[in-house]
């Protein structure tokens, strides 16, 4: 599996499905996740609500799929990340499910180019240098047949020079 990190607006990306980190109401937000919302139009709100309505919230570490809308991807993972705590509640287990929870509904969804954001760093709080270790760590772990490009997908600089520092690669 190819792992590439840029610099820059995930929903842009023509890939077969980006991740969303989104909140547990499914229901759009702040950062990440009110962009891919805003870009993507009502198609991936309607289908947010249909999730919802079935199951009801998302809950933090798992992940569900939906329609892209008007994006340039062909399908959005949404996943729900830890609220940093000061790492006392269980929170890089629950940020590693996000990555392996998305990558597993990826691979059974047959998507091959998978962009993710970086999970939990924003208004969640999460350090955003033990963050990409566990997402890079977690890919890196991650065997698969079908998934052959991982992209991750840095919007601000101090997370993609993070990504950048060869240390953080396993």
């Amino acid at each position: 599996m190819e792992i590439e990190v840029i610099k820059g607006d995930i929903t842009k990306l023509e890939v077969d499905v980006i991740v969303n980190a989104a909140n547990s109401s499914l229901l759009g937000g702040g950062g990440v996740d009110g962009a891919i919302h805003r870009a993507g139009g009502s198609q991936i709100l309607d289908d947010c609500r249909a999730i919802r309505n079935k199951q009801g919230k998302c809950k933090t570490g798992e992940a569900v799929i939906t329609r892209a809308g008007n994006l340039a991807a062909k399908k959005v993972i949404h996943t729900v990340g830890p609220v940093w705590n000061g790492g006392h509640k269980n929170e890089a287990k629950l940020l590693e499910n996000c990555y392996s929870n998305s990558l597993l509904l990826a691979e059974k969804h047959q998507l091959k180019t998978i962009a993710f954001p970086n999970i939990s760093t924003g208004i969640y709080g999460y350090p955003k240098k033990e963050a990409a270790k566990i997402a890079i760590e977690t890919i890196q772990n991650f065997s698969s047949s079908i998934i052959e490009k991982v992209i991750f997908v840095c919007f601000d600089e101090e997370n993609f020079n993070i990504y950048q520092d060869k240390d953080i690669f396993c």
